[in-house]
């Protein structure tokens, strides 16, 4: 594998006393600069796997401002696999160069096929699935997101054994597999939170797949109107974290999970005494095509 990583640190957040909550974040954005996180995780097994049948090209979905697209982008580049990134928006042809995301992971070699939302939607489709073998050839198929079985087995390891001190796992969802792959090596005695950061309820559907333990729950207030929905509130409450605690969050996935955490902590939903840790998945990549889109509104992230 490209990344020898150890262990992340659970790094301790200095709340005042009279919240009652002892809080940590798990530093998983501190993997890889753009294979971090979650993304290190799902791709982890899938890659081996890509490398194991011989495959010389990956291929996957994903939008405007996807982790998961300049994650994809990075790792092929790195282990000399090309890749193809299927991209939700026909309008967004021609149009790389001003995004962030889509310019980087062309400088990483990916290939891009535009298709149109609604054709976007058959993405799992055999028939359409089948039309890419024919136009691209053979390759490996990563789902959008990257959640898939092996995906869910790299998140397994996201927790080690001194987590088993936390009453509280917190995650934000995008396709659910970092969740599930939190749940299955979840102790029975904690409780494994997930924030979404899209709007829905086919999410607990999808979780219910993969996992058996009943230890978990969406809290789906806190998706700010659906995906990639931001607004003032969130920018800033994003921005004094950074200057507080010197920890940058994405405004699409972590964001978020970790406002939507510090709501929760104000309101009492925690236990008092209770231990909670923050899973950080990375996606900070997302922070500087994010700012082009703030700019209009007035509003920027601080960087990274």
């Amino acid at each position: 594998m490209m990344f020898k990583l150890e262990n992340s640190v659970n790094q301790y957040i200095n709340l005042p006393r009279e919240l009652g909550v002892d809080l940590f974040i798990k530093r998983e954005d501190e993997i890889h600069s753009f294979v971090s996180g979650n993304k290190y995780r799902k791709l982890k097994y899938n890659l081996m796997e890509a490398q194991k049948g011989g495959f010389g090209t990956l291929l996957t979905f994903g939008g405007a401002y996807s982790n998961h697209i300049a994650a994809v982008a990075s790792a092929g580049k790195q282990i000399g696999i090309k890749t193809i990134g299927v991209i939700r928006g026909n309008e967004l042809l021609g149009k790389k160069r001003k995004n962030a995301t889509l310019s980087f992971a062309k400088q990483c070699g990916m290939r891009f096929k535009y298709v149109s939302r609604e054709d976007y939607r058959n993405k799992t489709n055999d028939l359409f699935i089948e039309n890419l073998r024919n136009e691209f050839g053979a390759f490996y198929l990563i789902p959008e997101g990257g959640t898939n079985e092996l995906a869910i087995k790299g998140c397994e390891e996201i927790l080690n054994e001194e987590d088993g001190y936390f009453d509280y796992i917190c995650c934000s969802v995008g396709t659910g597999g970092t969740i599930s792959g939190l749940i299955n090596c979840s102790k029975p005695s904690q409780k494994v939170l997930g924030f979404p950061a899209l709007k829905g309820s086919f999410l607990n559907e999808d979780i219910s797949k993969f996992v058996t333990k009943p230890n978990w729950k969406l809290i789906s207030d806190y998706h700010f109107g659906g995906y990639a929905k931001i607004n003032e509130d969130l920018v800033s409450f994003i921005n004094k974290f950074k200057a507080l605690y010197g920890i940058p969050f994405d405004p699409i996935y972590t964001g978020k999970m970790m406002y939507g955490v510090f709501d929760l902590i104000k309101k009492k939903y925690f236990p008092k005494g209770s231990k909670i840790l923050i899973i950080h998945t990375g996606g900070l990549q997302g922070i500087s095509g994010m700012n082009t889109v703030l700019k209009n509104k007035g509003l920027s992230l601080i960087d990274i």
